[in-house]
């Protein structure tokens, strides 16, 4: 299932067996999904360049590392 947050597309993945209760349940941030697109920005910039491009795909590293 797809939702559209804030930051962009949340990934929501649920599994069950007919059961009140989901028998596997997860999310993947939308900060992941925008973290994936970054080798791509950084060919053929400079290391100075790279705290603005970090800053301008506006990631949150702790929903990354979940």
């Amino acid at each position: 299932m797809r939702l559209e947050s804030g930051k962009g597309e949340l990934g929501v993945f649920i599994m069950g067996d007919d059961n009140v209760f989901p028998w596997r349940f997860k999310i993947r941030a939308a900060d992941f999904n925008n973290l994936q697109i970054l080798p791509h920005l950084l060919k053929g910039v400079k290391v100075a360049d790279i705290m603005a491009i970090l800053g301008s795909i506006d990631i949150i590293m702790g929903s990354v590392d979940r």
